[in-house]
């Protein structure tokens, strides 16, 4: 008799045993009865050996795959994942899979239907769209290759369809033609000598494991050293997987890649369908694409014939993920990587501190592009004392007087802030009763526009109070600023200049980005407000003022990781400034001019701040100069939580490891949230392993404890966030 251990999406450690009765391999999903339902698991392991009684055990009752669903390089992957995070297996392969598949979806191929340009759609003006602004856009898409970054309804497209404008292609995608007539377009762009180094250095290591760091300055050309070294792997007939921070924010990115290949490119975010994600899944199988480029989850696509990954922004913290499975798909493709033998190229301006270590050990192999592309020049960067000087939605007289003169000059501004809404504070002016969001103990942000109140902790809106509901007062005040308060007073003093915010409220609607980029693109004076979604991967050839208009929280935080982040954004938002021949000025207002971090950042650069920053990480043994796990336990009524993480500290202390350091339980930085009081025990040593070991032995305690089923508890491996 053979014993098939299945795996179920079920927050449990444990595997479940079934009969075998037909022929089926591991990593193949399987219909079995569990409860008094039908689930779908995946077969981990076959054998004869179970601990149940036999008499006991069901039978399996549809196995759904004729082949293994993974690839063995993503099975050895996600295998060695749910060990090193200490997450329940099931968990992390059914994560690792479309929606559709998880649903018990066939993985066969269907026939999709693709969307082209018909001749009077590619010669037709916009302008005779001017009363559509939907199909306009939409057209504008097509012409720019920028459609899969933007989202409109069917009917939008059905309405070009009409006009004749576009047209539906049906096609089965089964063929891998592409390998066979690949060619790269030809590349316009002279390249300098650190880009050429940097691209014959990735290329000798094609058939080989090497991780590589880019570090290039904003605005070096860290995109066309991407392209060359893809040309390369594609030449090959190999597939690229590219790993960006958020899809939506690199439209330019994706274009080039477009207009550079003669080949299938694929794009994968959380905005695309389940029915689209399945496809590129398939289609990346079957090798019948070359290129994937996608967000933290697209780690887990299988390839064919996989040759490359590049993480591009490798720094960011959009690749660790902070719910449920809390791994970090930088570290995961690094893995992926040396299990498949091939090269992984790692970008950034500003690398992090792991990273950059990691590369003074000699682990990763150090690139470095230090010249800005073509004629441009560097930034002249100075800080402003606004100490005592009056602030109108955080503006100060001397920067309004810079947007003045960059404005008379034709250029464009950006002004960053990282707080959105109108004010992050509503209050009573009488009483002093300040609007909160009872299930997270956090004051509402208050949104002008939309006219609510909303929690950005929980995202819970609720309407605007029309009077205290401690005192009655009607006279309810908004205190402090935030992007929106920004824009409005932006509006005021610059009537007749065009003013584009940016943050996560704009462009929440698909599209809406691609339409302000498109607009900021047309050039001429123009104000960009926004948050750092601006920092990120976007070209603005006619910014030549950036203005940070407050950064003083982030240089008093608790989070030693604050600082690193903080210097990461104001490099990365000052780099937008003086692209192409433009001369470029950046204006940090700050209450603390003298600050060591800032002065550090704007004499000597972000490189001096990260070997400072490392030599203190190391006095003081953090990260990455030890290692860290975080356990965090929430319950209802802030009762069980604190006990249960005290349990494991006791337990802990039995163990006798005198290098464990640990600190709590202690109410997490934000102690309540939707409704939950958050503790948390931090966990650190100085070797991996050990700690490692002490958690494989800490999770078999657990699952023992009575009191565990009280809790919602998690374990966070290399937390980003403490």
């Amino acid at each position: 008799m053979l014993i098939a251990h299945v795996a179920l999406p079920v927050p449990l450690y444990q595997l479940y045993d079934y009969n075998l009765t037909k022929p089926a391999q591991i990593g193949m999903r399987v219909k079995v009865p569990f409860g008094k339902r039908n689930a779908i698991g995946i077969i981990v392991s076959i054998d004869h050996q179970t601990n149940i009684d036999v008499k006991s055990l069901k039978n399996i009752t549809t196995i759904i795959d004729s082949e293994p669903l993974f690839t063995p390089d993503i099975w050895q992957l996600l295998n060695w994942a749910a060990s090193y995070y200490h997450y329940p297996i099931g968990e992390v392969l059914f994560h690792a899979m479309p929606v559709l598949l998880r649903q018990g979806r066939e993985a066969n191929k269907t026939q999709i239907t693709h969307w082209q340009l018909t001749e009077l759609g590619v010669n037709i003006e916009l302008t005779a769209l001017s009363r559509a602004p939907k199909q306009k856009l939409l057209l504008s898409s097509f012409r720019n290759n920028t459609v899969d970054s933007i989202n409109v309804s069917t009917t939008i497209y059905n309405e070009l369809e009409k006009k004749q404008l576009i047209t539906r292609v049906n096609c089965q995608a089964d063929n891998i033609m592409w390998q066979t007539n690949f060619s790269a377009n030809p590349n316009l762009i002279k390249l300098n000598q650190e880009q050429s180094y940097a691209i014959d250095n990735v290329n000798k290591q094609s058939h080989n494991f090497a991780v590589f760091l880019l570090e290039g300055v904003t605005g070096s050309g860290k995109t066309e050293v991407y392209l060359n070294i893809i040309s390369n792997v594609l030449a090959t007939g190999k597939q690229a997987l590219v790993l960006v921070p958020e899809i939506s924010l690199t439209p330019q990115t994706i274009k080039r890649f477009k207009e550079r290949f003669s080949a299938p490119i694929d794009i994968l975010h959380s905005r695309l369908t389940n029915q689209q994600r399945l496809a590129v899944w398939l289609r990346s199988k079957n090798g019948e694409n070359a290129i994937v480029v996608g967000t933290r989850s697209s780690l887990f696509t299988p390839f064919k014939n996989l040759g490359m990954i590049i993480v591009d922004e490798e720094h960011d913290s959009s690749y660790k993920q902070q719910e449920g499975w809390r791994y970090n798909a930088r570290d995961l493709a690094i893995i992926r990587a040396k299990l498949k033998n091939i090269p992984i190229l790692l970008g950034s301006a500003t690398p992090s501190l792991e990273t950059l270590n990691n590369v003074k050990n000699h682990r990763y192999q150090l690139l470095q592009l230090t010249k800005r592309a073509g004629h441009a020049k560097p930034v002249k960067q100075s800080i402003l004392d606004i100490r005592g000087l009056t602030l109108v939605a955080g503006l100060s007289q001397p920067l309004i007087e810079q947007i003045k003169i960059h404005l008379h000059n034709n250029n464009q501004v950006m002004l960053f802030l990282n707080r959105r809404g109108y004010s992050p504070l509503l209050i009573c002016h009488d009483c002093g009763w300040i609007a909160e969001c009872p299930r997270c103990d956090r004051p509402y942000t208050f949104h002008n526009q939309s006219q609510k109140l909303s929690c950005h902790y929980c995202d819970t809106p609720r309407a605007i109070p029309t009077q205290c509901p401690k005192c009655g007062s009607t006279h309810l005040v908004p205190i402090g600023f935030g992007t929106e308060q920004l824009e409005k007073q932006l509006e005021l003093l610059f009537p007749n200049t065009k003013i584009s915010r940016i943050d996560r409220d704009t462009v929440a609607k698909k599209g809406a980005l691609d339409g302000y980029l498109q607009s900021i693109q047309q050039g001429g004076a123009h104000i960009l407000v926004g948050t750092q979604i601006l920092a990120k991967g976007h070209h603005f050839p006619d910014i030549t003022l950036v203005g940070i208009v407050d950064v003083d929280g982030a240089l008093f935080s608790s989070d030693f990781r604050a600082t690193e982040q903080f210097a990461q954004i104001y490099t990365q938002v000052s780099g937008r400034a003086g692209r192409e021949t433009k001369t470029g000025e950046v204006i940090l207002q700050t209450y603390h001019p003298e600050h060591p971090l800032l002065n550090v950042l704007l004499n000597k650069g972000y490189q001096e701040f990260a070997k400072q920053t490392l030599k203190e990480r190391q006095q003081t043994l953090l990260p990455p100069f030890s290692y860290q796990a975080l356990i965090r336990a929430a319950d209802r009524n802030n009762h069980h939580a604190q006990k249960f993480l005290q349990l494991i500290h006791d337990r802990l202390k039995e163990y006798g490891d005198n290098s464990l350091w640990q600190l709590g339980p202690m109410p997490a930085n934000q102690p309540k949230k939707a409704g939950y009081y958050r503790w948390q025990l931090l966990l650190q040593h100085t070797n991996r392993q050990l700690l490692q070991l002490i958690l494989d032995k800490l999770v078999i305690d657990i699952e023992k404890w009575n009191e565990t089923s009280k809790v919602r508890w998690s374990i966070d491996i290399d937390p980003m966030n403490n």
